[in-house]
């Protein structure tokens, strides 16, 4: 058994002053005071902070490794990266791609999902509006395809977890529709739908806004478009790209306002030069300029993903968006754990979940990390 002492343990509601035990890589028991000197193993955080694992369900690469590639050690390599921040569960983002390009990538990332190293494969894309794409190739585009859909379900072999798709595009509310037959998460994103059009979407079965306010017809008085559609259906679960350069403070706040702490889920987008400082890289078939921690398409003015890490964009929502940071907590790890059906393991400090959590320094840093009760 390991007893962290001397903790302030982040609960879903609360901050909780006392000790976590762990044993056999789950958490045991949550305790007032100090532990019992009897104890196998006791960590003294002094006061620090505990919360749980962070969990990005959006993101497509990072330390210079991209997950388009399906390559077994990138994945690796991206993983180490993000869980080195706290991040202990995520998943594999694929931007547009051909369809071949898409079946290899989802074949190899199935291994991945299959070892445990992410929680399921993400389609962004390629059934997505083009006035909407973004950073997405725009000739690969293509509309809803049922027929292509079901091979990538099956060559994930169980593991593709989410697809954004335009629910407005002919056969759209029937891919939706696929998806939950299939058990994979219909998210809405890269859509120039009406706020009726979405909620058709919501209403046959799909559960999550994707990066909302991005890529996506924006908010009008006369026509809320998808973001109305998102924040007033309590089904729905609203993600958001924390960095100041996606969405502003405010604007984050109306989210919160809207939604609540328990809808809104903090994402990266992170991409491949999260980690990598300014430079040129890729993200699918584009190329993608970072000037000061910001990525553009190359020659353009359209965002091109973030270069965030989950803990950067936890900080920020306590330190400027101005969250209580058990409300931050839960949207970087409750919300979305709930959003990919991963709850029951992860996502809060409660007894019986895997041992996944991170220890944050005075400054609300990455101090330690911690995966299934083993310090990383």
């Amino acid at each position: 058994m390991t007893v962290l002492a001397n903790a302030r343990l982040v609960l879903p509601d609360a901050v909780q002053h006392g000790s976590l035990h762990i044993e056999n890589g789950r958490i045991t028991a949550l305790a007032p005071g100090s532990p019992a000197a009897a104890a196998p193993e006791v960590v003294d955080l002094e006061g620090r902070y505990v919360i749980p694992g962070f969990v990005d369900m959006h993101l497509h690469g990072g330390a210079g490794f991209s997950y388009q590639s399906g390559r077994p050690e990138d994945t690796r390599r991206i993983v180490e990266f993000h869980r080195a921040h706290g991040t202990t569960t995520l998943t594999a983002g694929l931007v547009t791609g051909g369809p071949d390009e898409l079946l290899n990538a989802v074949s190899g990332l199935a291994e991945a999902a299959q070892e445990g190293l992410i929680a399921g494969v993400h389609l962004e894309g390629p059934y997505i509006a083009a006035s909407r794409c973004g950073a997405h190739e725009p000739s690969l585009l293509r509309e809803p395809d049922l027929a292509e859909f079901g091979r990538l379900v099956k060559a994930g072999g169980g593991h593709v977890r989410m697809i954004t798709l335009a629910p407005e595009l002919p056969g759209g509310l029937d891919l939706v529709r696929a998806a939950a037959d299939a058990g994979v998460i219909a998210a809405v994103g890269h859509t120039d739908g009406t706020a009726a059009q979405v909620q058709a979407a919501f209403d046959a079965g799909a559960s999550v806004a994707t990066h909302l306010f991005n890529a996506m017809r924006p908010l009008h008085h006369r026509e809320g478009g998808p973001i109305v559609a998102a924040l007033n259906d309590p089904r729905v679960t609203v993600e958001l790209i924390n960095d100041g350069v996606h969405v502003d403070a405010e604007v984050a706040r109306l989210a919160y306002n809207a939604a609540g702490a328990g809808r809104v889920a903090l994402i990266t987008d992170a991409m491949a030069a999260t980690g990598m400082g300014d430079g040129t890289y890729t993200l699918g078939v584009m190329r993608v300029e970072v000037k000061d921690g910001r990525a553009l398409l190359a020659g353009g003015t359209s965002i091109a993903g973030s270069t965030i890490t989950m803990a950067d964009g936890f900080r920020r929502a306590v330190t400027v968006v101005g969250l209580p940071i058990e409300q931050a907590a839960r949207s970087a790890s409750l919300v979305p754990a709930r959003a990919l059906g991963v709850a029951d393991r992860v996502g809060s400090l409660d007894v019986g979940k895997d041992a996944d959590l991170v220890v944050l320094d005075d400054d609300l840093g990455v101090s330690r990390v911690m995966k299934g009760g083993r310090w990383t």
